[in-house]
């Protein structure tokens, strides 16, 4: 059957409910009572009669999904950072299918619960799948100078995908319909449909933005890097070649050598954009102590010898690792109320779900799909780990176990802060597996792969059905599309980490600092060998790494009224794992961003986001290919030539 003609205000009726504001504060009662307003207040009009998982709903998130995962698997090797792409794919979703509508390949608009399940299908195609391959993969990749098999790689990250958003399954009726909790992105999301379908002008104006930002983006990295591949006779005049004769002059070998120079690199002036100004302003101000006064006064005393970015960050890679982890651990075990009501909640995940309210009922998603999605993903994971890693069945298990309390927590701090605590969630995984299993790296590095990609996973999940909860979407399809998304996201990601890591040796380079995985090889490391292996200024750099991340987390909570204006621990920590050049780039976007809010904000608002996000994937996407034009006759000789 045909699907009705939906105004543009998305309304199936014509009425203009998606104008009214969402109900962000949420309904008072008892948990039924809760439950039963919701139902009769904003689903019923919306999610019981407009279309929401069609076909190509799914198609669009997949297509914008598998495209959106190279950006972030791009950015993810590059700074170690991973942003989420739902409000970016809502936005040049819109503007897609208005250009469909124009040219008459499209008959009806699509509705704004159609662009919420195809958000739920990019976002898990695009964030959920390539997180695990920045960290762990990476790290296992740099210890053992070899990659994971292939097929072990797609089983390895699809599986873990399913038992992250299988995970949030009974979590979802208790932390979203019961407790109401914010989850501030999907806010921000469910905004931002509201925007895009009750002010179409406006929505068109964040699209061309984001478009024409993207195709600069896409030429000015085709300048910097794609110029030698056409002929070696056009590599001088690159936009690289031409900042590096210029940082040759200005700066000097030495200066240069330290990362203190400039570059050319538009994505990171829009993801500082993103970033904000206090997490931008932490990682220059580190990156400007590690790289323009800690390592000059090492090498000035010889500590270290070489010149080298690679030589000299597994220096300064200690002090940075250990204050992100403190800070993290810190900041994660001073949510203990979080932590208390996620454990005392835990019978209500279950007993909520059975409650009997046959409406809402018929339209959640049962826990049978919990059980089923936990125990394939367990069976699997376990016969992985013991084929590929020699990890005992017993350990996985624990590790499966550890990821649902682990991930509970995990899924409840994004609730109430927006930040999903991974580094600190497969943190204390590898520590607990230091323990259990001292010595090997490599399943150090797995338990704690599954912890923080099921912490992902989960409350991505989360994030997302909350934007369909303020819109009034079906949860059940919304599940749905995104466990679609699983698939393609799982492909691209994987496919795309073979062609552009081929070689360990381009991991920790000029090329993919890979900080995510600096972190985690470190953490390994460590603990199969103990720390008194080390030498004694990276002991004395974890100590005051240690104490600078514990400081930092501590002052805000002394000092509240001037917490905006203090460093960031994660930011500082962050800068000594890659270049000072990349911090510079975040503060120049950040400010940027910083002083349009202030100036107009109402421009700002407008054309912050889509022209930022444009930037990253315009870039990223014009990177990825590069690297896929020079490689491909590897990469055809890799998976298909048997070389």
């Amino acid at each position: 059957m045909p699907h009705p003609t939906v105004p543009e205000n998305g309304s199936s009726n014509g009425g203009s409910r998606f104008d009214e504001p969402l109900r962000v504060e949420g309904f008072k009662g008892t948990s039924e009572e809760i439950e039963r307003q919701w139902f009769e207040e904003v689903y019923r009009g919306r999610g019981d009669s407009m279309p929401q998982l069609t076909l190509r709903a799914v198609l669009m998130g997949t297509a914008l999904g598998g495209v959106l995962s190279l950006t972030n698997l791009y950015i993810g090797l590059k700074a170690g950072w991973s942003f989420g792409v739902t409000i970016t794919a809502c936005i040049v979703s819109y503007g897609v299918w208005s250009v469909f509508l124009r040219l008459g390949l499209a008959k009806t608009p699509m509705t704004i619960l159609e662009n919420n399940c195809m958000q739920s299908t990019s976002s898990a195609a695009g964030y959920s799948t390539g997180s695990t391959l920045v960290s762990a993969f990476a790290a296992y990749f740099m210890i053992n100078n070899q990659a994971v098999p292939l097929g072990l790689t797609l089983a390895w990250v699809f599986f873990l995908a399913i038992l992250g958003v299988t995970m949030a399954i009974p979590m979802k009726r208790q932390m979203i319909n019961v407790e109401q909790l914010r989850f501030p992105t999907g806010i921000a999301t469910a905004e931002t449909l509201r925007a895009l379908y009750s002010k179409g002008q406006r929505a068109v104006q964040s699209a061309r933005a984001l478009t024409y930002a993207g195709v600069v983006a896409a030429v000015s990295q085709f300048w910097s890097d794609g110029l030698r591949l056409i002929s070696s006779r056009l590599e001088p005049f690159g936009l690289g070649a031409l900042v590096d004769r210029f940082d040759k002059v200005v700066f000097g070998p030495v200066w240069v050598g330290r990362t203190v120079t400039f570059v050319w690199d538009p994505i990171f002036i829009a993801a500082g954009t993103l970033m904000g100004i206090r997490p931008a302003a932490s990682i220059l101000l580190g990156g400007t102590l590690c790289w323009a006064v800690f390592v000059p006064v090492m090498q000035a005393h010889g500590v270290i010898t070489g010149t080298s970015y690679r030589n000299i960050v597994q220096w300064t890679l200690w002090g940075g690792v250990s204050c992100m982890v403190v800070s993290g651990l810190l900041a994660f075990f001073m949510q203990w109320r979080a932590i208390a009501k996620a454990f005392r909640g835990l019978r209500g995940l279950f007993s909520g779900a059975s409650r009997p309210n046959g409406d809402i009922d018929a339209i959640e998603t049962p826990v049978s799909w919990f059980v089923a999605g936990q125990a394939v993903s367990l069976v699997a994971l376990c016969w992985l780990a013991k084929v590929s890693f020699n990890m005992p069945i017993w350990q996985c298990v624990i590790a499966v176990l550890m990821s649902f309390f682990l991930s509970l927590v995990a899924c409840r701090v994004t609730g109430e802060t927006d930040t999903t605590p991974t580094g600190a969630m497969g943190k204390v995984t590898q520590l607990v597996f230091g323990a259990l299993n001292p010595g090997n790296m490599n399943v150090n590095l797995m338990s704690a792969n599954i912890t923080s990609s099921a912490a992902i996973s989960s409350a991505d999940l989360l994030t997302d059905l909350k934007s369909g909860y303020l819109l009034g979407a079906n949860p059940r399809k919304q599940f749905i599309a995104q466990f679609c998304g699983i698939f393609i996201g799982t492909l691209a990601t994987v496919l795309a980490f073979r062609v552009m890591v081929p070689t360990a040796s381009v991991l920790g380079s000029d090329q993919f600092p890979a900080p995510a995985a600096q972190s985690w090889r470190a953490v390994a490391l460590a603990l199969s060998k103990g720390f008194e292996s080390l030498e004694p200024v990276k002991i004395w750099s974890i100590a005051i790494g240690g104490a600078t991340g514990a400081l930092l987390t501590l002052l805000p909570l002394w000092f509240p009224r001037h917490a905006k204006w203090m460093p960031s621990a994660a930011g500082i920590g962050l800068s000594w794992t890659f270049h000072w050049y990349y911090g510079f780039l975040f503060f120049v976007g950040a400010l940027a961003g910083w002083l349009m809010e202030r100036k107009d904000p109402e421009r700002a608002d407008l054309y912050n986001y889509p022209v930022a996000s444009g930037v990253i994937a315009g870039g990223s996407l014009m990177g990825v290919a590069l690297i896929f034009w020079e490689n491909v006759p590897i990469v055809f000789r890799q998976l298909f030539g048997g070389g």
